[in-house]
């Protein structure tokens, strides 16, 4: 890896500002489709921040939206919301996919845009309704189906009638297909596994961490710590204020209970140390000087930097180690230099193992290319306020929710730099490095 000679993937010739951002609750998926659609969590995250604004929706150069699996009534789910929001005909817009990190990938579009000078007022973040990805027909049933609607008579249809098995109504579950890598047939518990072995994790640091995380989340909570958050109404009067997944009872002898899920029996992967299943969405506001200055808007922070990393799909947990290297050797930085981390937690396995292999010489000799290794990065700067294992992991939400929420601890601890990432089933990893702006 030629981390040295790589330049920054955002022009730094115009720097590109956040403003503001918003996030809905995430929904822990439970049995039947949730409330709310993807384009729903994101209309509603969307029109929250947009009303704190001095501006018309109107005034948008672009609206950019992340999404894994939008239902067959949002295509371009971004020009869904853009339109639901009232911005208008002439406002354009388009929606990314990049797996776990496609609401950071609609950041960094749009940080690009702004950069570029092409655009200065852009809406971007990531939606995700896990709960309402379809169940599908196998082919055998699509075939069955084609041929009954050939079928012209009678005798025809008796013919095709008698051809119909009980296998064909065994349903194709789209999330666990889209949860397994096609290339190399992994899931990504199997994944996380895989490396849990690499870099002998145990059962316990697993369940420690998780645990951990249900803690940090329930105590944010507790202390009012996650403002981005915006109600949610649903259509028969319900409120929805706050994560629902959260265990503040959570203990290590609960979490030993559970039994392995993607390796049985002697595996080390649990439903309770792993991200949780859930619909959400974040959104937030970027936009040029120009846009700052003519609109007298405050200033959250901005985006310095971000990376883009491929490794090998088996190991796809390892990918923030991948892509935030070269932004720190970028910047000749540290992890002393980072203020506080956000590393989505797709798995306790998996942030684990970045915190290892961030640290070991060999492997960021040899994988890396680099002549050392970076010092540590401080549990108490990471993930201070929980992540996936305790709030869930709305893939195409996440890369947009921890950008926002770094932004937040950054303002709340009056510290300067942040960096967020995320590992990227596939094998990628993507990392955003951002500093607070001081008022």
């Amino acid at each position: 890896m030629n981390s040295e000679t790589r330049t920054s993937d955002i022009p730094q010739d115009n720097p590109v500002f956040i403003i503001d951002g918003a996030r809905t609750p995430q929904l822990k998926a439970g049995g039947p489709p949730g409330p709310f659609r993807a384009s729903d969590l994101a209309v509603s995250a969307a029109r929250s921040l947009l009303l704190r604004m001095p501006f018309d929706a109107s005034a948008l150069d672009e609206v950019i939206f992340g999404c894994v699996s939008s239902g067959p009534d949002e295509a371009n789910i971004a020009r869904v919301v853009s339109l639901r929001l009232g911005c208008g005909d002439k406002v354009p817009a388009f929606s990314v996919q990049r797996n776990c990190a496609s609401g950071m990938q609609a950041l960094d579009s749009a940080a690009k845009d702004i950069a570029s000078g092409r655009a200065d007022l852009i809406l971007a973040g990531g939606t995700e309704a896990m709960s309402h990805h379809p169940v599908m027909l196998n082919n055998a049933m699509v075939a069955w189906l084609a041929a009954w609607n050939q079928a012209r008579n009678l005798p025809a249809r008796i013919r095709t009638l008698g051809k119909l098995k009980v296998s064909h109504f065994k349903p194709v579950i789209a999330i666990l297909r889209g949860l397994t890598d096609p290339v190399v047939g992994l899931s990504m518990g199997q994944t996380a596994e895989q490396l849990a072995e690499d870099f002998n994790i145990s059962r316990e640091s697993m369940d420690q961490y998780a645990m951990r995380s249900h803690q940090r989340l329930a105590k944010a909570m507790e202390n009012g710590y996650l403002d981005e958050i915006i109600p949610l109404y649903d259509k028969d009067g319900n409120v929805y204020t706050a994560d629902n997944g959260v265990r503040p009872d959570s203990s290590m002898e609960k979490l030993a209970r559970l039994k392995p899920v993607f390796d049985r029996p002697v595996g080390k992967v649990t439903a309770g140390n792993s991200a949780q299943i859930t619909d959400g969405a974040a959104c937030l506001l970027l936009a040029s000087a120009r846009a700052v200055e003519e609109h007298q808007l405050p200033v959250l922070g901005r985006i310095v930097d971000s990376q883009w990393a491929g490794l090998e799909p088996a190991r796809m947990g390892l990918g923030p180690v991948y892509a935030m290297a070269p932004v720190l050797l970028r910047h000749q930085l540290d992890s002393s230099d980072i203020d506080y981390w956000e590393i989505n937690e797709a798995f306790a396995a998996q942030v684990l193992a970045c915190m290892h292999a961030w640290q070991d010489q060999d492997f960021c000799m040899q994988s890396l290319g680099l002549p050392r290794a970076f010092s540590p990065i401080p549990e108490d700067k990471l993930n201070i306020d929980g992540g996936g294992i305790s709030l869930g992991h709305p893939v195409g939400a996440s890369g947009a929710r921890i950008v926002l929420h770094l932004l937040k601890v950054l303002e709340r601890n009056q510290a300067k730099q942040g960096m967020a990432s995320l590992c990227i089933g596939g094998g990628q990893g993507g990392a955003m490095l951002v500093e607070r702006i001081e008022s």
